[in-house]
């Protein structure tokens, strides 16, 4: 039987949703009205006292609302290496950088990312400047689909070196997942490298993600020890994530230990279907048919085989098991009853097959007629025609072997056997 495989079937887990992709609040280092002010103040007759009276109420004002961000600012990465550079915004900059803020509010991004481009290629700009501009294009090439601009725009947020911790490890992140997205992996896993080097997280949904880009480059040691630093006594592990830990076992040979996991996992969810499914995935990498079985029925007795695959994960697994082939019919006749499994050529097959092993030869014939017309060649016709002779309908095995030799065989010696046939 072909059984699906942890990469096929345990891998519904997708790539943790990007993080980090929001902008910060744009940092400006002297407010438009506040260089206004000083403005009239020195053109006023009270000049010096008047312009020394607005630059201390500005830095007052300034230093208050510094002080209030930061009493709210958290800190996402304290262990950090890097630290987090002075640069603001200047008035000039800022005047820029609102507009595109404001473009890019009102949806219009293209608008928004001409303005970002033009900051992020002006070498007067600082580089907070430049690398607010980029991280503002990335949001908006990643919003319009265009993943490749996404990442570049990335790439230059990190060159620039401009942004506060939190904004340029964002970036740093959503750049690794971009990668991976893309199928870029052996980029992603250097990103994230680099990610953990430079913020010395171990936040486990970090741990996670590079966990998945180890697992996808098949490194599959390395992914289950990085994946068990993020599972290993966290109550709070995501199923996608433990998932993925059995995916790595079963790749890298563990099946006991994918087993055991998954046991664990569907002790604690015995109604969540994906769950359970994955159990029995993990049961069928070590050719245990029997305990496959008993889940999947398990998930029949409560109406959870809603789609096509289920019923015929269940029936191929009954046809892999010897003297089950009774179960086997029973389950394709109910799931095509229910409309749930496609009446091709394939299920009429099993179904022909699992009646006639069970020695329901009628109701094999039945399937084999519908299944025959629907090959490609004249295999399953002969196989009709035996089944015919087999019950002694002569008349009617001699036309099925008819059909078998002009819709073409490898062999047709069986065939002109049973036309041979005494009798009509």
């Amino acid at each position: 039987m072909n059984t699906p495989t942890f990469r096929r079937r345990l891998l519904a887990v997708a790539l943790i949703t990007l993080t980090g992709t929001a902008a910060a609040p744009l940092a400006i280092a002297q407010s438009a009205d506040e260089e206004r002010e000083e403005k009239t103040s020195e053109v006023s007759s009270r000049s010096g006292a008047a312009s020394q009276r607005a630059r201390e109420r500005a830095a007052a004002r300034a230093n208050k609302g510094q002080a209030q961000a930061e009493t709210k600012k958290v800190e996402n990465y304290p262990e950090a290496t890097r630290t987090s550079p002075a640069a603001k915004a200047t008035a000039k900059g800022t005047t820029k950088l609102q507009k595109m803020l404001k473009l890019n509010e009102e949806a219009k991004g293209a608008e928004a990312r001409a303005i970002a481009d033009e900051v992020i290629a002006d070498d007067k700009a600082n580089a907070y400047e430049r690398a607010f501009a980029a991280q503002i294009g990335a949001q908006i090439a990643y919003e319009a689909e265009d993943q490749a601009a996404a990442m570049a725009y990335l790439d230059k947020v990190l060159a620039f070196d401009g942004l506060d911790n939190n904004g340029h490890f964002g970036a740093m992140l959503m750049l690794a997942q971009l990668q991976m997205q893309n199928e870029k992996y052996t980029d992603a896993l250097k990103t994230f490298d680099r990610f953990f080097a430079e913020t010395k997280t171990a936040k486990p949904e970090h741990l996670v993600l590079k966990g998945n880009a180890l697992y996808r480059l098949e490194r599959y040691p390395e992914a289950i020890t990085v994946l068990r630093q993020a599972i290993d006594g966290n109550p709070n592990a995501r199923p996608d994530w433990q998932q993925l830990l059995m995916a790595a076992y079963a790749e890298s040979g563990q099946s006991a230990e994918a087993a055991k996991l998954a046991e664990a996992v569907a002790s604690k969810a015995p109604t969540d279907k994906r769950a359970q499914m994955n159990l029995a995935a993990t049961y069928l990498q070590t050719n245990n048919y029997a305990k496959a079985a008993e889940v999947l029925e398990r998930l029949r007795a409560a109406g959870q085989l809603t789609e096509d695959r289920d019923y015929r994960q269940l029936f191929s697994v009954y046809l892999n098991i010897e003297g089950k082939e009774r179960e086997a019919a029973t389950v394709i006749d109910e799931g095509l009853q229910k409309g749930v499994l496609k009446g091709d050529f394939n299920t009429y097959l099993a179904l022909a097959q699992s009646y006639y092993f069970s020695e329901q030869m009628d109701k094999a014939i039945g399937a084999y007629q519908k299944a025959a017309p629907l090959d490609d060649d004249g295999e399953t016709y002969l196989n009709l025609a035996r089944a015919l002779w087999a019950a002694d309908r002569i008349g009617e095995a001699k036309q099925a072997a008819q059909q078998a030799i002009s819709k073409g065989l490898k062999k047709a010696d069986d065939a002109k056997r049973i036309i041979a046939l005494p009798g009509k």
